[in-house]
């Protein structure tokens, strides 16, 4: 099953994603249906006002989490390139809700940076509240998975030893276009990728994790509860900018492309945001 929260003339709605049309839950967004504890039995038999899928306008999948947690440094490869040792635990950052947009939104780059970097991730969507899980709740508290992109701005991350600032700059992170349930997916190792102007710029598989969705899930949960809507990014695979020599960023009017198979994709312009005088 597939979830979407969808912009309408009177508001976002939560949506079941079919192969044609989208039917309305009756919530007003994903966070929202994910919070009754009969989620998916509602969404499975929802049927409500319907719309093309070709025509649907995606809002952030989940337009206003209570959490937003980031794993950085979590994948093998992409360790490797930023030359750093593999690490015991999870590196965990924050972002907040005006950093998010739509699947096919226009992605900002901020007028104080030129170094914005791209970074493709698979992300857990939690359906139910859980906290200090072993690997069974773990498992079972997530609802499913989706794509995000976390644009990183990388002077103002480097600025100190905290990744925060530059890593939520506002409308920067495109997250959707769908929730995927796990029962769509196949075994792990789903091919994710990035593309710049049809340049494939990143290209890995999610078998080169450090910590699973599961781990993550765990060890969050021992911190603080998970709540249904909360999103956890898993890290981003090798091939982001800043490793490269020459390094390379993100500039206005770029098209970004972002896949995780099985998944879904995100298609985002970058502009150039300006300030007015």
């Amino acid at each position: 099953m597939r979830l979407a929260t969808i912009r309408t003339a009177t508001g976002t709605r939560a949506v079941r994603v079919d192969e044609s049309s989208a039917v309305e839950t009756g919530d007003a967004d994903v966070r929202a249906l994910l919070e009754h504890p009969d989620w998916a039995q509602r969404a499975a038999t929802a049927a409500g006002p319907t719309h093309p899928v070709a025509d649907l306008d995606y809002a952030p999948l989940v337009p206003n989490p209570e959490k937003i947690i980031c794993a950085g440094l979590n994948y093998r490869d992409h360790v490797l390139e930023m030359g750093n040792e593999l690490p015991e635990y999870p590196t965990l950052f924050a972002k907040y809700a005006p950093a998010l947009v739509g699947a096919h939104d226009d992605v900002v780059l901020p007028a104080v940076s030129d170094k914005a970097d791209w970074e493709c991730e698979l992300t857990v969507v939690i359906g139910s509240s859980v906290r200090h899980a072993d690997d069974a709740a773990a498992e079972a508290a997530i609802a499913g998975y989706t794509v995000m992109n976390d644009v990183s701005i990388r002077d103002y991350q480097r600025r100190t030893g905290q990744f925060l600032q530059g890593k939520t700059f506002e409308r920067s992170t495109p997250l959707g276009p769908w929730l995927v349930t796990p029962d769509e997916l196949p075994a792990g190792g789903w091919r994710i990728t990035t593309e710049l102007d049809g340049e494939t710029v990143q290209s890995s598989t999610t078998d080169q994790l450090v910590f699973s969705a599961v781990d993550l899930v765990k060890y969050v949960s021992a911190i603080i509860t998970l709540n249904p809507g909360d999103v956890i990014a898993t890290g981003t695979p090798g091939g982001v900018g800043a490793a490269r020599t020459p390094q390379r960023w993100l500039a206005d009017g770029t098209v970004m492309v972002t896949t995780v198979e099985g998944v879904g994709q995100l298609r985002n312009v970058c502009r150039k945001e300006t300030i007015s005088s």
